[in-house]
């Protein structure tokens, strides 16, 4: 059974979250289904999207757990972006919280190697 799986964020200012998640995940949107929603996809068959939506902005939780944990977290930073919080849990596993303009929550996870 194939599974496709979207995660998405309600965003107020669709124009200024595109330019911050394109500048999150690196890339530009892998595709534009209308002209107020950018999609990434992040594996395959999984996707995080923004659409414009003010009355539910800010209230998103994503997290992408990783198995490259450091170089993720070092491309963000290096493209500008750091984490609001950090967070280890049991069994060394780490969690990068970021959050961008509205409050969104969208976290890298993983065990640092």
């Amino acid at each position: 059974m194939a599974l496709d799986l979207f995660s998405g964020i309600p965003v107020s200012d669709y124009a200024a979250a595109l330019l911050w998640y394109e500048r999150f995940f690196g890339k530009p949107p892998s595709f534009l289904p209308n002209d107020t929603e950018a999609v990434w996809e992040v594996a395959e068959h999984r996707y995080v999207y923004v659409v414009e939506d003010a009355a539910r902005a800010g209230n998103a939780l994503v997290l992408l757990f990783v198995d490259d944990l450091v170089d993720r977290v070092s491309g963000v930073a290096r493209r500008g972006i750091e984490p609001a919080m950090r967070e280890t849990y049991d069994g060394g596993v780490n969690k990068m919280i970021y959050r961008d303009a509205d409050g969104n929550e969208i976290s890298l996870g993983g065990v640092p190697g």
